[in-house]
């Protein structure tokens, strides 16, 4: 990676599962984190101690006032805008995770809010990360895939397979009015974008719900069943979608939380006219190119390999990495740009806005059928809880 170990003080709001990766990530990268804050203050000082942070912070103003260089938001999607917000205005830099909103109205104002504050502010799409991702990227900006006719793939997990599973992420009030595709979707459709350099600009897309009713939501994400009281499940467990870009390029993604035996199965595919490549995350260490002559795999760090997936080979071939080491590369890479440094290919608060439009266009879609322009008017589809 390009940045050397940093000395950043780094604060962590959220105590979740999520947050516990970023607290991994953040150490991997050379942060000093300070602080955490929880939901209540009994649980900034549990997670404090269990994580070995000097602070557990009693309040939001208590986090701001300790001034750390950066706030990492691993929280609920329902509350990711009122910490973000409070954080830019604040003047400091952060990584708020995805989606950063669950309206469109609050996803540009926060945009607009970062902007003006001139900070840094990242957004955790880390599968950008993977060095065969970049392998990919790299060798389609070469030409060596021609022109690109079609991109296509899923996104799969079967955590909630079970009608008894249930998180906090199944509410629309805390998780937002889009789950399957808001939750993994999202990064499909942005990592195809990434890798492709194309843009899309309407979809068709529809979905649907596994079980009508699921528990009240009591438990992590990823912990399995749950049994109670039932309530109706308005989000939806299956997305599938087709795009349309600039250039007039189709492509496709199945997404889905209830494929048996698929952990988090993103595949995506390009098919260029001279070639066709493929990144499945399952398989991280290999990249899969064909041509009309045969196919051949890749495997991480072998051969001649390019720039970019070079910056991001951590260890020599044959020991493995995967997610997690793309997760410290992504928050390496933020501390280099709130140090003065531009690294390519950094996931950007501009870039969880133009999620949130697609989500925002992939709702309204599956709710009537019609062609959808992405990001071309606030709907009122985006979430239930938005007011009027």
């Amino acid at each position: 990676m390009n940045a050397q170990p940093s000395s950043l003080r780094v604060a962590i709001i959220g105590t979740g599962m999520i947050a516990a990766a970023h607290l991994r990530a953040a150490r991997d990268a050379g942060a000093a984190v300070v602080g955490v804050l929880g939901s209540v203050p009994e649980r900034s000082a549990e997670a404090a101690e269990r994580w070995g942070v000097p602070t557990g912070y009693s309040s939001l103003p208590e986090l701001l006032e300790a001034r750390p260089d950066i706030v990492h938001i691993c929280t609920p999607n329902n509350t990711h805008t009122h910490y973000a917000l409070a954080v830019a205005e604040a003047g400091f830099h952060m990584v708020v995770e995805k989606p950063i909103a669950t309206s469109l109205t609050e996803a540009r104002e926060l945009a607009a809010t970062v902007q003006a504050a001139g900070t840094v502010a990242t957004v955790p799409y880390v599968y950008r990360y993977h060095p065969l991702v970049r392998e990919i990227r790299s060798r389609r900006e070469a030409g060596e895939m021609g022109e690109l006719l079609l991109l296509h793939g899923s996104y799969l997990q079967d955590w909630l397979l079970s009608p008894d599973a249930s998180t906090w992420r199944v509410d629309p009030r805390t998780g937002g009015a889009s789950r399957a595709f808001a939750d993994i979707g999202s990064h499909w459709a942005d990592l195809a974008e990434f890798v492709s350099g194309e843009r899309f600009t309407a979809l068709m897309a529809a979905t649907s719900i596994a079980y009508p009713t699921r528990p009240v939501a009591s438990g992590p994400s990823f912990s399995g069943g749950a049994h109670g009281e039932r309530v109706p499940v308005e989000t939806e467990d299956i997305a599938v979608a087709t795009f349309r870009t600039e250039r007039g390029v189709l492509a496709n993604t199945v997404i889905s939380q209830v494929s048996a035996g698929r952990k988090n199965r993103l595949w995506l595919e390009l098919d260029g006219t001279r070639q066709s490549a493929v990144f499945d995350q399952e398989q991280p260490e290999s990249a899969w190119f064909g041509t009309e002559r045969g196919a051949t795999v890749v495997r991480r760090g072998e051969g001649d390999v390019a720039a970019d997936q070079a910056r991001f080979n951590r260890v020599p071939p044959g020991h493995p990495q995967g997610w997690p080491d793309a997760f410290a590369a992504f928050c390496a890479d933020t501390y280099a740009a709130v140090k003065g440094e531009q690294p390519t290919g950094l996931p950007t608060v501009d870039d969880g806005l133009r999620s949130v439009e697609i989500i925002d266009a992939l709702l309204h879609s599956a709710a009537t059928g019609d062609w959808t322009g992405i990001g071309t008017a606030v709907s009122v589809f985006t979430t239930k809880t938005e007011k009027p």
